[in-house]
């Protein structure tokens, strides 16, 4: 059987990266449709799942895909699916079904640019709204967001693992020039934590299936098989699983699908800063944006302008506490994005008119040039001053 983690240097892009982190932390289920710019990821670990006693299966269509995701969790096994923006919106009943259900598994979305069939060889980052708000109801999301083949890896580890201690899906939020372009992954085993899926607290007979802990998360997960009695379903539920449709029920669980995110909040939330410590103007960016927010930014420093980045990892849940912070003691936010406006929003939002917020809108098919982000830092200076 060939090795699970093929450590070493390699040169991949970030969708074959993403699908050796999927691999390397434990997949063992793989269910998709091809749909570019992903294609690569299910090209990549078609060939890999089986060598290392693992199942690719081809889907009909994205929402069998979604559902086969589920399934084969609840069969046991660590599992994943992957899209781009059209197959992204079919899959988002069944993503309400896996929060709903508590169901561990990891979505990737390269996107592409859209609406509707769009630009499906071209980037975009237009669904991170839908990331969020994408499917019905009030749940909590969590999203990762690489700028880079090797975050594509690392992200992805650390996907699976979220999967596991939080018992929810979760989403990878890359964009096809972060799936597409080729650069060094270095990967180290000895660097790789893996969460192992929480086996029931109790035996059969007592374990309840949605009785959650003090972390709000239910305690262990069985497999269908293993003896117990599971009842899996989209229905308001109480902590055995039967359906109850009531307010009381609806009031004892949903909001807890929120709130067992924000009770793990800080240990989620992940950044990286830029030279914050003497920044008068932030650049707050994520996915391929960040790559050219890094070049306005050396670009404002050539010219004297104190200018830091914050670049996200974790786009939901949002850092709005960091960035409330940062508004107390800065003039101003430039927001570059391959969208209209989506997460300059959140920006606003926590800013809370403390600062100036200038977003630089991208419909997507090309990414940001550096020039352009250095005008609108230019331009927050002026009004800041």
């Amino acid at each position: 059987m060939a090795e699970r983690i093929l450590a070493g240097t390699h040169f991949l892009n970030g969708d074959e990266a993403c699908a050796e982190g999927a691999v390397a932390a434990g997949c063992e289920l793989f269910a998709g449709y091809p749909i570019t710019p992903q294609s690569e990821i299910a090209e990549r670990i078609a060939r890999r799942l089986p060598q290392v006693g693992g199942v690719f299966i081809q889907m009909e269509d994205e929402i069998s895909s979604m559902a086969a995701t589920l399934g084969g969790a609840w069969g046991g096994r660590k599992a994943m699916t992957a899209t781009s923006g059209p197959g992204f919106s079919l899959m988002m009943e069944n993503l309400g079904l896996g929060m709903m259900t508590e169901t561990p598994c990891v979505v990737v979305n390269i996107q592409r640019g859209g609406p509707s069939t769009g630009l499906p060889t071209l980037v975009a980052q237009g669904d991170m709204m839908q990331a969020r708000w994408g499917s019905h109801g009030d749940y909590g999301v969590v999203a990762l967001v690489p700028s880079s083949p090797q975050e594509a890896f690392e992200l992805t580890v650390r996907a699976f693992n979220l999967a596991e201690t939080l018992r929810m899906p979760i989403l990878v939020m890359a964009d096809e020039v972060v799936g597409h372009m080729f650069e060094r992954v270095v990967i180290d085993p000895e660097a790789i934590e893996i969460v192992e899926r929480k086996a029931p607290n109790k035996p059969p007979g007592e374990f309840l299936l949605y009785e959650p802990g003090e972390d709000l998360v239910p305690q262990g997960m069985p497999a269908l098989g293993d003896g117990y009695k599971v009842h899996v379903t989209g229905l308001t539920h109480d902590e055995r699983g039967y359906p109850v449709l009531n307010a009381e029920t609806q009031e004892k669980l949903v909001p807890r699908l929120r709130n067992k995110i924000t009770h793990h909040i800080d240990q989620i939330v992940d950044y990286e800063e830029t030279d914050l410590d003497d920044a008068e103007v932030i650049i707050v960016t994520y996915g391929i944006s960040a790559r050219s927010s890094l070049g306005a930014l050396r670009l404002a420093r050539e010219k004297g302008l104190k200018v830091g980045m914050l670049r996200l990892k974790t786009v939901w849940p949002f850092p709005g506490d960091v960035l409330k912070g940062l508004a107390d003691r800065v003039g101003g936010f430039v927001v570059p994005e391959l969208n209209l406006g989506q997460i300059v929003l959140e920006v606003e939002r926590a800013v809370c008119g403390n600062a100036i917020v200038q977003h630089v809108p991208h419909a997507g098919g090309a990414i940001h040039d550096p020039e352009t982000i250095l005008s609108a830092i230019e331009e927050v200076f002026a009004l800041a001053h």
